[in-house]
């Protein structure tokens, strides 16, 4: 799907790269509206949007597909907002890392056919508007996540993903999809600023990390309030995959407490091997 007219709910980091780069891909039109007023007006003189009305609905009224990007809860109450205010066959999509919720919530407000929720694996922890890119999903995966029936509506927004983001669009259920995101992004979240934490207690004032340190902790300097959010959303799937780190934790710890030096080196050598199939060195 290349629309006519692609509204964007939500003009940070994110919103703001989708409409910078749908200007660049020659979609005619794209309006766009944040709480804020400043990003608004922003987002016009840049020329990342044509318009900026001063009401949500406005936008939803006008686009051919309409793109939620505030964080998972915000989304939620704009979904249901602007419902009533949808064009006749509008599709609807959101960039949440969580899906389950919007998805069941689309198919209660009976936009199964036109909701397909999305999740591009790109972004920043720079915020607002002055923070997104013409580029940011370049060659990124885009997680597409259909609603029960809504094959048709997945493929058309699978399809803009791909040819006006260039992204490479992953299709997949929003319990999967959930499930996932808790091993491979949300633990993550949570262990980064647990070390994050450790190493505030621990470190001398003024001593100087190293590029172990800094790397390991990156994650812990994104948004609190929004990765507050991401994870009690995602309570149910987070809470088993942070249980499971509590039996190696305990066998790291033995080995140490027994001096087993083959144990410890085969730990480590097993998550070593793993982390160089991922991302081999050059």
């Amino acid at each position: 799907m290349r629309p006519n007219t692609l509204g964007v709910i939500g003009l940070g980091a994110i919103g703001g790269s989708l409409a910078r780069q749908a200007k660049l891909a020659g979609v005619a039109k794209v309006v766009g509206w944040s709480p804020e007023p400043s990003e608004r007006v922003a987002a016009v003189q840049q020329g990342a949007l044509d318009d900026a009305p001063p009401k949500a609905a406005d936008v939803a009224r006008a686009a051919d597909l309409l793109i939620l990007a505030a964080p998972p809860a915000a989304n939620l109450v704009q979904l249901e907002a602007l419902a009533p205010h949808l064009r006749p066959g509008a599709l609807v999509s959101d960039v949440g890392s969580i899906k389950r919720a919007i998805v069941a919530l689309a198919e209660r407000l009976g936009l199964g056919a036109t909701f397909a929720g999305s999740h591009p694996l790109a972004g920043t922890h720079r915020r607002g508007f002055e923070a997104s890119r013409s580029d940011m999903f370049l060659g990124a995966v885009a997680y597409v996540t259909p609603c029960a029936g809504g094959e048709d509506a997945a493929r058309e927004i699978g399809h803009f993903w791909e040819t006006v983001m260039a992204a490479h669009v992953v299709t997949i259920d929003a319990a999967s999809h959930d499930a996932q995101l808790a091993a491979t992004s949300h633990v993550p979240q949570v262990v980064a600023s647990l070390l994050a934490l450790y190493l505030a207690r621990a470190t001398p004032p003024g001593a100087a990390l190293g590029p172990g340190a800094l790397d390991t902790t990156r994650l812990a300097a994104s948004d609190a309030g929004l990765w507050s959010e991401i994870l009690l959303m995602n309570r149910d799937q987070v809470l088993p995959a942070l249980r499971a780190l509590q039996e190696p934790l305990g066998a790291v710890e033995r080995a140490l407490e027994a001096g087993d030096g083959p144990a410890l080196t085969g730990w480590l050598t097993r998550a070593a091997q793993w982390r160089r199939r991922v991302e081999p060195e050059p």
